[in-house]
């Protein structure tokens, strides 16, 4: 494995896994959301919340069943988005971008999707083009490797003071990262 992850791309890790779905859920972002869990990452945090999902093996096969189920709850009023998180989205774009950009046919900027990722948003303006792919079709998104030494239960949506919440949109627009509610989500 390359010690620069810029290098990693989903062709070569991504095994199209999902460790888990969740539709309805009140933790994984702002609202009420539905998260798809996707499965391998080779950041290896100390101290991840989800060991299991670093494995590209890990779970089930992503099939058209899950996406139509995906699409399905997403329809609810009440349900604001979808999250993607795992596992390493940017590792999966295999199932990731597909998935957004039906999101964004068939609900258009009415849904929103938020996304966690261990890399940081500098590495993902240097990374493949499936990566920046991913962000085009984003709303929101958490950054950076989880660093046990900076945990922080009190953090809204990060789990340690390192990562970022970042308004995707206007930082793409801006050209420089622009944090998602001008940061006052602390």
């Amino acid at each position: 494995m390359p010690a620069d992850p810029i290098a990693w791309t989903s062709e070569r890790f991504s095994k199209n896994f999902v460790a888990d779905y969740k539709p309805y859920n009140f933790v994984d972002g702002e609202g009420v959301r539905c998260s798809l869990y996707v499965s391998g990452c080779p950041f290896a945090c100390v101290g991840c919340y989800n060991k299991a999902a670093q494995n590209f093996s890990y779970g089930t096969p992503y099939s058209e069943a899950l996406e139509e189920q995906i699409m399905k709850d997403l329809q609810a009023d009440y349900c604001q988005g979808l999250t993607l998180l795992g596992g390493e989205p940017f590792l999966n774009t295999g199932v990731t971008v597909p998935l957004c950009r039906r999101i964004r046919a068939d609900f258009g900027e009415t849904k929103d999707v938020w996304s966690w990722t261990g890399y940081t948003w500098e590495e993902l303006m240097q990374g493949t083009e499936d990566k920046k792919d991913l962000l085009a079709v984003i709303d929101v998104l958490v950054d950076g490797r989880f660093k046990q030494d900076q945990m922080d239960l009190n953090l809204a949506f990060r789990g340690s003071s390192n990562q970022r919440i970042i308004d995707v949109k206007k930082s793409l627009a801006d050209e420089e990262v622009v944090l998602w509610k001008n940061g006052d989500y602390k």
